[in-house]
């Protein structure tokens, strides 16, 4: 019997990668999945159906607040309640790097409407929903870049040190309530996103990335689904406000 039976997770961002790891691990633990992207997600739920677990794919917007209210309507609908949100949906891979001086206005309102106001109102839908559980796990995914400081990337860093903020504002709102808000602050994650993200540089930057790690190898999906397991989790039923750096030793918070 897995550690999240009878639990209903939610993860945006779910059509790949991370997304996808973090839906999978999550079913595998007994968790029913609402798998939401814009993209489409039928990949992710034929993989955790075939391994006898429960999924259903959404199609949610996440700057929408209608659709992300949608989102919460149709985990109710499929599975009558909701436990757990995974905030992953988020711009990355696309993301064009540039001196902050240099980064295309339009680039900078997308990251921050997309990763920071997208984990604001996809918390907003499922909120009342973790009430009515008696509470529940929000699962923030920030990044070793808001604390590190990536340099050519300011959009994608502030918009990521937003979202630790926002954890802790809403894990001190919302813990009278039973429901815990973390964040997660992975190094870069040998993913789809990443190669797209660092492009011809690829295979450079995943030599320069494992070399400033205690831990010289670098991250896989693997690597982090653990961690948002336990978020989900009873095993975690005392942590909140909390960023849990999965970065091989890069940094100390």
């Amino acid at each position: 019997m897995g550690q999240l039976e009878s639990r209903v997770a939610i993860v945006t961002g779910a059509a790949r990668g991370l997304g996808r790891a973090y839906s999978e691990a999550l079913a595998a633990e007994g968790a029913a999945v609402l798998a939401c992207d814009l993209n489409d997600c039928e990949e992710t739920v034929t993989a955790i159906q075939s391994a006898g677990g429960r999924a259903q794919a959404a199609t949610v917007d996440v700057t929408s607040m209608d659709s992300c209210n949608q989102m919460a309507a149709a985990a109710i609908e499929a599975f009558g309640r909701i436990d757990v949100l995974v905030n992953n949906a988020a711009l990355y891979a696309g993301l064009k790097g540039a001196r902050f001086e240099q980064l295309d206005e339009a680039q900078w309102d997308a990251a921050m409407t997309v990763n920071v106001k997208g984990t604001w109102q996809a918390s907003k839908a499922v909120t009342e929903h973790l009430r009515a559980a008696g509470g529940g796990s929000i699962i923030n995914i920030s990044s070793l870049a808001a604390v590190f400081g990536l340099p050519y990337g300011l959009d994608y860093v502030a918009s990521k040190a937003a979202v630790i903020g926002m954890t802790r504002a809403m894990a001190r709102e919302l813990g009278g309530d039973n429901i815990r808000v973390n964040a997660v602050a992975p190094s870069a994650v040998m993913t789809e996103g990443t190669e797209e993200f660092f492009g011809e540089k690829f295979e450079k930057a995943k030599g320069v990335i494992a070399s400033g790690q205690l831990i010289r190898r670098n991250l896989e999906p693997s690597d982090l689904t653990g961690t948002i397991v336990y978020l989900a989790s009873d095993a975690s039923s005392l942590v909140t406000g909390q960023t849990h750096m999965v970065d091989g030793g890069s940094w100390f918070l």
